[in-house]
C-alpha cells in the first residue's frame, strides 16, 4: 500500500492543477506577491524541484552532479530564476503544467516503490522517505498560495493532509534558529491548533508560558512564509514563541526573511 504522505502529495498536485488548467495564456506571466515571481516562475521552480527530487530517488550520484552544476551556474552570476528558466529551455504555460504534473506523478510512483525506511539526499541533511514526500507537498502547497492570492480565488477547504505541513513546521523549530546562526531555545513552545475538521492537534512543551494556538492553516502559512504572523489569527505568547514566529522557515536553503505585514494576501476584485 502507498504511504499516506505520497498519496497526499498527489492530492496536493491535483488541487493545484485544477487551479492552473483554465488559465489564459496571458495569465501565466502575471507577477505574484511572492518576490514578484510570475506564475510561470513559480511553476518552473516547482517543476525543477521535482526534477531534482526524482534524481535523488533514482540515482544519488546523478543528483549530486545536478546539484553541483546548478550551484556552479549560480556562482557564475545566474540568478535562481534565470538558471531554472535556462535549464528548462523556457518551458512555460500549459506545456509547463503538463510536464510538471507528469514528472510529479513519476516521482510519486518511484517513491511508492522504495523501502519506507529509506533516506534520500536533499539540500542540507538527508530526509526519510515520509518527510521527503511531505517536503514536496509543503512546497507545492506553499507556492500554490501565491497563485491563489494573485487570482483572488479562495482556496478550497483544507483537508486532513494539512497535518503533514503542520508536522514539518513543528519539526523545523530548531532549524529556523540554527539556519540563522542563533542558539536554539531550550524548549519549543506549546502548540495547540485546530485542524480543518475541528480536531485539535497538540504538541506539549515544558515551557507553559510559551504558547502558539489557533487555526492550523494560519500556522502553516507562517512557517511556509506565505503570510506574516501579524496577518493571521494565531495567538502567540512568550518571547521564544514570538521570536520563532518572526523567523519561522520550514523549507531548506539559506535564511529567508518572512514577508512584511500586509504584503502577501488574497487579491480582492
Amino acid at each position: 500500500m502507498e504511504l499516506r504522505q505520497i498519496t497526499d502529495l498527489r492530492a496536493e498536485a491535483d488541487e493545484l492543477h485544477r487551479l492552473l488548467a483554465p488559465l489564459a495564456p496571458g495569465e501565466w506571466d502575471r507577477a505574484t506577491q511572492f518576490k514578484g515571481w510570475t506564475v510561470n516562475d513559480i511553476m518552473q521552480h516547482l517543476h525543477m524541484g521535482d526534477v531534482m527530487a526524482l534524481s535523488s530517488a533514482i540515482d544519488p550520484v546523478s543528483y549530486d552532479a545536478l546539484v553541483a552544476d546548478v550551484q556552479a551556474r549560480r556562482a557564475g552570476g545566474m540568478s535562481r530564476l534565470v538558471e531554472t528558466r535556462d535549464r528548462l529551455n523556457g518551458l512555460s504555460g500549459p506545456a509547463l503544467l503538463a510536464q510538471w504534473r507528469a514528472r510529479l506523478d513519476t516521482l510519486c510512483d518511484r517513491l511508492a516503490t522504495m523501502d519506507p525506511g529509506a533516506r534520500l539526499k536533499w539540500s542540507g541533511p538527508g530526509m526519510g522517505l515520509r518527510m521527503f514526500a511531505t517536503a514536496r507537498q509543503m512546497e507545492t502547497w506553499a507556492h500554490g498560495q501565491a497563485i491563489y492570492d494573485l487570482l483572488g480565488v479562495e482556496r478550497p477547504p483544507a483537508s486532513a493532509r494539512l497535518r503533514n505541513i503542520v508536522e514539518i513546521g513543528v519539526r523545523t523549530f530548531g532549524w529556523a534558529f540554527r539556519n540563522r546562526g542563533l542558539a536554539v531555545p531550550a524548549a519549543a513552545p506549546n502548540i495547540r491548533l485546530e485542524g480543518p475538521g475541528g480536531e485539535i492537534w497538540e504538541w506539549p512543551s515544558s515551557s507553559p508560558d510559551e504558547t502558539i494556538s489557533g487555526d492550523a492553516i494560519a500556522f502553516c502559512q507562517v512557517v511556509t512564509q506565505t503570510r506574516n504572523v501579524g496577518d493571521t489569527s494565531l495567538r502567540v505568547t512568550g518571547p521564544t514563541a514570538r521570536h520563532w514566529m518572526g523567523i519561522a522557515q520550514c523549507f531548506a536553503g539559506p535564511p529567508e526573511t518572512p514577508p512584511p505585514p500586509g504584503t502577501r494576501c488574497r487579491v480582492l476584485a
